[in-house]
């Protein structure tokens, strides 16, 4: 079609809403006796929604078409989680889609970094395709910091020259969270680069810790959100200088309980909710960002303020102007609920369509061909051998697990060593053995490390989830059982595996990536929670420790204090490495 049609056709539409809209023609669908959530005034409004052609029309009496009686049950905008990644459900972005619309959620802002860390460009286009014929409108955010830091090795490295093959693709957002801070700071040319390409759109932030000047040199270049507050102070700080605040609630961090004591009325404009990383079995049981928000109301929040959090804000800070609100000209984004105590989703409507009603999806999900992301561990099996850690002394640094966060602590512990100054368990200590081995056929490294408050006893525990380069991250009480779990992962080509007493007590195959299942979710979270029973009853890992999740996060270096990478010990705080060993005093 020619411009000059593509123009005339356009203005037949505005023409034809204009007339649905002073109700002089008659619209396809009206909602009656809605309990309508204004997210504009705060206010519920008692009155109709007029909708033709995926959008509102207008509030008020209009003739439809089709007429739906909701009988007096509210109505509120679809939920927006404003900085999410996909890869974290363990599942496609086709399967998410099927469990978290019927649950509220009809956008995401997604930054595919984790895949892009394994498959590059390619990765991001895989993840685009797979959400494009879904009920789901996805948004991405352009992976600025792919390795996190220059201090590992991951599958790709991204600049802005590749990056730059997708800026202009109109459902990219602007660039995702900028983790080497460092970087930034210093006035690094390549992250300047990137962020001078983003320049006018959004650009996310992940500046855990940072303030004073140095948070003012982080964002004087464009940063403007965060989702890594974890105190009252740091979330202050950040919304009195401007930024938007995404209250996380994720399965491993979890900041909203804290962080909704700072939501007030001068601040609840800066404020709206991510799940950031969130696992499946979580996902099927407690909700999406729904649970952000009945969580909030729990909590004492104005219902209404939750609301506008989980929608109207994020639509904002994103620039998104057509959905967020239920008003003439934004999209027919809809979801229906009986009251603010349950928060209780009953139905959801996507651009004026029922798409899913009581938990359950209306629409189909087939999913796309995923061969060109698969087969990504490229690495041949590893002998025990290669995982002996020799120490100068019987003092070494350790990193300590912090209950319920992503934090770690560096501790200085007196370890146990056998006759040749290798590191062995000793069942009085806390302290097991924590390796990452590089799995991109980039080099040969393994990293080796220490970890106290994992719990584990007998065995050994792998994954190819090791945020971000994810390479393979096991921790173990001895050597044979930490290979055996990493050559299991090599087999499948990726996932979670559990090795006791020299044999595979389970594992979930993870293909697409070493991040991904092809499965359904309910297949993925019922085998999540058959490795989980092992690690607590085989392993002797407490229920108050995720595990998995909890692994997966102690290979990423811009979280501090202590972790570890293909390299060995990184510290963040000095952003450099150290040794294992410590001197004795």
């Amino acid at each position: 079609m020619r411009i000059e049609e593509q123009k005339k056709d356009k203005i037949n539409r505005m023409a034809k809403r204009a007339a649905l809209a002073s109700g002089k023609k008659t619209c396809s669908l009206v909602l009656k006796n809605c309990k309508i959530i204004n997210v504009f005034n705060g206010r519920i409004i008692e009155s109709n929604i007029a909708i033709d052609h995926g959008k509102i029309i207008g509030i008020g009496n209009y003739d439809g078409e089709n007429v739906v009686d909701l009988a007096g049950k509210y109505v509120a905008p679809g939920l927006i989680d404003s900085h999410m990644h996909m890869e974290s459900t363990l599942v496609t972005p086709e399967q998410m889609s099927r469990i978290i619309v019927p649950r509220g959620t009809t956008t995401v802002i997604a930054d595919p970094h984790e895949i892009a860390n394994v498959s590059g460009i390619e990765g991001i286009k895989y993840m685009i395709d797979a959400t494009e014929h879904t009920a789901l409108n996805a948004f991405f955010m352009l992976p600025s910091c792919v390795p996190a830091t220059p201090y590992e090795n991951s599958g790709y490295v991204l600049e802005r020259k590749e990056l730059s093959e997708l800026i202009d693709n109109p459902i990219v957002l602007g660039l995702g969270e900028v983790m080497d801070y460092p970087s930034v700071i210093n006035g690094y040319l390549p992250m300047l680069e990137k962020l001078e390409m983003a320049d006018r759109m959004i650009i996310d932030g992940h500046g855990p810790n940072l303030t004073g000047k140095d948070l003012n040199a982080y964002m004087i270049n464009g940063v403007r959100t965060d989702h890594e507050c974890t105190t009252l102070e740091e979330m202050e700080e950040r919304i009195g200088l401007g930024m938007y605040v995404a209250i996380r609630e994720g399965t491993a961090a979890r900041n909203l309980d804290v962080l909704i004591k700072g939501v007030n009325t001068h601040s609840k404009q800066q404020c709206m909710f991510c799940t950031d990383d969130k696992h499946p079995e979580d996902i099927l049981k407690n909700g999406h960002i729904d649970y952000n928000v009945k969580r909030a109301i729990s909590l004492g929040i104005d219902p209404i303020t939750a609301i506008q959090m989980a929608t109207i804000n994020p639509a904002r800070c994103y620039n998104l102007r057509d959905i967020g609100a239920i008003a003439p000209g934004y999209d027919a984004d809809l979801i229906v609920f009986d009251n603010f105590e349950n928060f209780d989703i009953e139905m959801v409507y996507k651009k004026g369509y029922l798409v899913a009603k009581n938990k359950i999806a209306l629409f189909e999900t087939a999913s796309i061909n995923s061969k060109r992301v698969e087969d990504t561990v490229k690495i041949q099996s590893i002998a025990p051998e290669r995982l002996k850690l020799h120490l100068e002394s019987d003092v070494a640094n350790v990193i300590r697990i912090t209950s319920g966060s992503i934090v770690t602590e560096h501790v200085v512990r007196r370890v146990y060593l056998d006759a040749n100054n290798n590191f062995i368990t000793n069942k009085h200590l806390d302290i097991a053995k924590i390796a990452v081995i590089e799995r991109h056929g980039k080099t040969d490294n393994v990293g080796i490390g220490l970890v106290e408050n994992f719990h584990l006893k007998g065995g050994a525990i792998a994954t190819t989830i090791a945020h971000d380069s994810h390479n393979i991250i096991v921790i173990g009480d001895n050597d044979s059982d930490m290979a055996l779990a990493v050559n299991e992962l090599v087999r499948l080509q990726g996932g979670i595996s559990i090795a006791s007493k020299g044999r595979i007590l389970d594992a979930l195959a993870l293909p697409i990536a070493g991040l991904m299942s092809n499965e359904s979710m309910e297949f993925v979270a019922d085998k999540l929670s058959q490795l989980r029973v092992l690690a607590r009853t085989e392993l002797s890992i407490p229920d108050g420790l995720e595990p998995f999740m909890t692994l997966s996060f102690l290979a990423l270096p811009v979280i501090p204090e202590l972790k570890i990478t293909d390299r060995g010990y990184f510290d963040v705080g000095k952003f450099n490495f150290i040794e294992v060993s410590e001197k004795s005093e």
